[in-house]
């Protein structure tokens, strides 16, 4: 537009220059040139900004302004030189006025109020000054051009209503692009951010750190799935919701919470404390997470355990500073449940171990280095050993004899569970073969293997193979197997009391299981941990547990297996309790297949072996 304004500005002033005074050809045109310059700066300077709404209004309405301004001063200065000039000199002058008027117009027809005042101020003086003149060809001119400025306004008028659609349009796309992007970063069930902007979050907080101190904290919640199975997936959702609450008025200006998915959260924390207020600010967090939640049908209670990883001390990048707090929640579940744990140096030796351990399983000669060894299983009131319990042990050629609760998750982790289970099962059952009939087996299931109707069917199809009795086996899972998939644990426990298979819960009151649960399955046995074993005879509280359970265990029809007697105490407060059958180090340690045989009668093994 200026330029047009400009060209055509000193194109008049070129053609009245031998005829009128300098200061109309010269130092005019000149002053206008910097005024419009000055304009193109301006809006140079301001083409890549995006203003709000009020500083764009006040630029809108100095453009009308100034559109009449400088529209007004070119009509005065070019009808100023009329006087200067012949014929043919003032025809230019119209010329000027007529082209220098439309082009303007259609260069502002994104603001038509703009584009009407230049058309009124052209038209205005156009037609009033040559209306005066008194030349009928300068009057049509005047006629012509103000018919014109009528169609090409109406054209503006329609464009700028296209224009305006467009822009509408446009703002609406935005918004919903924002909205969407929103959505696409937002957990709808809790409000937080859930695990796509989680990580864009730390990306963006880890690449500006620069050193400082920046803290991940992964939450699982523990006892979350009893909650859905017993009161419904609507009490579940609910109380994810609170949870989420919870964890926002803890972290609140300290950090970001997110929902990962299920009933995992994270945090970041930003501008991280000391290591012992980290662990404080986790604690402070588990002991909330343990304070009962008042639901619309129902109060519940769970807990949640934390784990920690820092940057920069403990981790490198954001993958690693992830998979490190994943790490320290493992272990803290594992070791310390309902508590937070801070990853640590010797957290990084357990996984160089363990990459090794992973390694060296996955490589192993399963059938050569995997053995059997056997605890015996005892009727206190007899004295009789009634069956073993098969354990599992791995004799590395590089790291020697490996203890089962170091390989076995390693196993897990890596999904070789399977092929251990099969090899171990194999190898006790042909050991068990050798046994008097009245012996039995015990062997202990994982997760994995019952949570797969294929693994299933190898195992019945391994024991069927075996030539042992099926019901002088018993198959051992944990709470945690069963909770994992009820409902396929439950079919694979059918599957194998219809093969005749004794199926004993392991670890049973450690777990989260109900009793709704335990009744719905067809278990024949149940085994009480260890934990409530230990200095039995002097704690009064494990003394009640354990009654409780033997009490259960005779009301449901289960027979009972008591772990972990070490001592001589234990065993004599048992016998009080009414138990019957025990297994621990008070009567032996897991021994060989080779030395079964001094556990039981010498008559039956000699008929056994003829």
């Amino acid at each position: 537009m200026y330029a047009i304004v400009l060209i055509n500005a000193w194109a008049l002033a070129i053609t009245f220059a031998q005829r009128a005074p300098d200061w109309l050809t010269i130092w005019i045109p000149a002053f206008i040139s910097v005024v419009c310059c000055v304009r193109v700066a301006s809006w140079w300077r301001s083409v890549s900004a995006v203003p709000d709404a009020k500083t764009a209004h006040k630029a809108l309405t100095r453009t009308n302004q100034f559109s009449f301004i400088l529209t007004a001063a070119l009509v005065a200065w070019s009808l100023s030189l009329y006087p200067y000039g012949d014929a043919y000199m003032r025809g230019n002058i119209a010329f000027f006025v007529g082209i220098t008027g439309l082009g303007v117009i259609i260069c502002l027809q994104q603001l038509p109020s703009a584009a009407f005042i230049v058309a009124a101020v052209i038209n205005i003086s156009f037609v009033t000054y040559f209306s005066l003149a008194g030349i009928a060809s300068f009057l049509g001119m005047a006629v012509n051009l103000v018919l014109v400025s009528v169609a090409l306004l109406l054209v503006v008028t329609v464009q700028y209503r296209h224009f305006s659609a467009a822009v509408t349009a446009r703002a609406k796309l935005e918004t919903a692009n924002h909205e969407n992007e929103r959505l696409a970063n937002l957990d709808s069930l809790t409000g937080l951010s859930n695990r796509r902007q989680f990580f864009a979050r730390l990306e963006q907080d880890f690449s500006t750190a620069k050193g400082r101190r920046l803290a991940v904290g992964l939450i699982d919640l523990d006892g979350f799935k009893p909650v859905n199975d017993l009161y419904g997936h609507t009490a579940g959702d609910s109380l994810l919701y609170e949870v989420g609450q919870r964890l926002l008025a803890f972290v609140g200006d300290r950090g970001h919470v997110a929902r990962l998915g299920g009933d995992e959260f994270a945090f970041i924390v930003d501008d991280c404390p000391d290591n012992e207020a980290l662990i404080g600010l986790g604690e402070e967090i588990c002991a909330a997470l343990r304070t009962p939640f008042v639901l619309s049908d129902s109060t519940v209670q769970i807990s949640g355990s934390i784990g920690f990883s820092v940057y920069p001390e403990l981790a490198e990048d954001v993958h690693q500073l992830y998979e490190r707090a994943d790490y320290a929640l493992y272990k803290g579940k594992e070791s310390n449940r309902g508590h937070a744990l801070l990853f640590s140096k010797e957290h990084v030796a357990a996984i160089e171990q363990n990459q090794q351990l992973e390694q060296l399983l996955s490589k192993a000669d399963l059938d050569a280095e995997l053995t059997v060894f056997f605890q015996p299983i005892v009727n206190i009131q007899s004295g009789k050993t009634v069956s073993f319990e098969a354990l599992a042990r791995w004799n590395s050629p590089v790291l020697g004899n490996v203890s089962p609760a170091v390989f076995i998750p390693v196993a897990e982790r890596i999904g070789l569970i399977s092929e251990l289970t099969c090899t171990l099962l194999r190898k006790a059952l042909a050991t068990a073969t050798t046994w008097p009939e009245e012996v039995g087996l015990s062997f202990n299931l994982s997760t994995h293997d019952i949570s797969s109707s294929d693994d299933v069917a190898t195992i019945v199809g391994i024991i069927l193979s075996s030539g042992m009795d099926p019901r002088r086996l018993d198959l051992e899972i944990t709470e945690t197997a069963m909770m994992y998939d009820f409902a396929q644990a439950k079919a694979a426990i059918e599957i194998f009391k219809i093969l005749g298979c004794g199926m004993a819960l392991d670890d049973f009151g450690t777990g989260y299981s109900s009793l709704s649960q335990l009744h719905a399955l067809p278990l024949t046995k149940i085994k009480i941990d260890r934990s409530f074993v230990s200095g039995l005879h002097k704690n009064p509280a494990s003394y009640k547990i354990v009654k409780s359970l033997l009490a259960l265990s005779s009301d449901m029809d289960l027979d009972c297996v008591i772990e972990g007697v070490e001592t001589s105490e234990e065993l004599e407060a048992l016998k009080k309790l009414g138990g019957v059958l025990v297994q621990g180090y008070y009567y032996s340690a897991p021994v060989a297949g080779s030395e079964i045989a001094r556990f039981l009668p010498r008559s039956e093994m000699d008929r056994k072996a003829g």
